[in-house]
């Protein structure tokens, strides 16, 4: 707990009454080099534990390695300060015989902020990675009443998050049984995924076919990616997916589900998989929005 969370002097003042000065825990955030071979990859602000799930995660979702087999070892490497001290910090992994190094393209140039898993890429077309897995052939199916509970089910194993009120959690679900398999914290909601991938690869599960994904936050692209890049066909979120974690979800078959609150739910790519495929009708034009009423010039206006 003492790199997970930190210890801080803080003051909580309220409107009708004295400022109190108290002790409260903050979310550690930290920076992780992850090296490839004694060649630095990425550098990513992380909240500490289970790095190289992170790693492993990482490596996943950029397409370096799909298989067990494909990580031979992973180790903190000394000398990340000037006085040769092991901060745990830096951490360098080995790949399998035979698998091909990362891209000298897919080093990233600058920091990946705990907000942002994408920083550092370099142009359009290396944000989009493809994934060795296929989802759209998943026979999946989740009843509503199942799927509901999932929400309450992460925030009851959310440990940190409880001491601290400042950590995004992903957790993994098997999607017949509804069976919790593992949930990963960590200040940037990309790395809890990663981290939940990283645990998928080492248990040698993937593809993750017929698990649903759980996140505490939104449904960005690159959390939809990462899901497809780890075979997982079902991605669901307490929060809003992003126009582009829909076009991805649906040009890759996987299901994307957002708003999961309560007994209510928005299914924005692969209804099928929440209920029967007779009940779910084709989009029309009907269903369309109407386009969006535009503002008159002023000149026009005035007219």
């Amino acid at each position: 707990m003492s790199r997970i969370a930190v210890r801080t002097r803080v003051t909580r003042i309220t409107v009708d009454g004295p400022p109190r000065h108290v002790e409260d825990l903050l979310a550690a955030e930290e920076p992780l080099e992850i090296r490839v071979g004694g060649r630095s990859l990425v550098v990513t602000m992380r909240t500490p534990g289970h790095d190289v799930e992170l790693a492993q995660g990482f490596l996943v979702s950029e397409g370096v390695v799909s298989r067990r087999e494909h990580v031979a070892a992973a180790r903190y490497c000394a000398g990340a300060t000037v006085d040769g001290e092991n901060t745990y910090n830096v951490l360098d992994v080995t790949l399998g015989h035979g698998v091909s190094a990362p891209d000298a393209g897919l080093e990233r140039a600058f920091v990946s902020t705990s907000a942002c898993g994408l920083c550092g890429k370099s142009s359009i077309d290396a944000v989009r990675t493809h994934s060795c897995w296929t989802v759209d052939g998943d026979d999946l199916v989740v009843p509503p009443a199942l799927l509901a509970t999932f929400p309450d089910r992460l925030r009851e194993q959310q440990d940190v998050f409880a001491k601290t009120g400042g950590l995004h959690a992903a957790a993994l679900f098997d999607g017949r049984t509804g069976e919790l398999l593992v949930l990963r914290e960590d200040v940037g909601r990309h790395n809890a995924v990663d981290k939940v991938v990283g645990w998928a690869l080492a248990a040698g599960r993937l593809p993750l076919r017929g698990t649903v994904l759980m996140v505490s936050g939104r449904a960005s692209f690159e959390l939809t990616q990462k899901a497809w890049m780890a075979g997982i066909p079902f991605l669901a979120a307490v929060s809003a997916p992003s126009s582009l974690a829909v076009d991805l979800a649906r040009s890759a078959g996987m299901t994307l589900v957002g708003f999961l609150r309560g007994p209510s739910m928005v299914a924005y790519a692969g209804a099928e998989r929440v209920v029967a495929p007779s009940s779910v009708a084709p989009p029309s034009s009907a269903d369309a929005l109407p386009a969006p009423v535009r503002p008159q010039p002023v000149e026009a206006a005035a007219r």
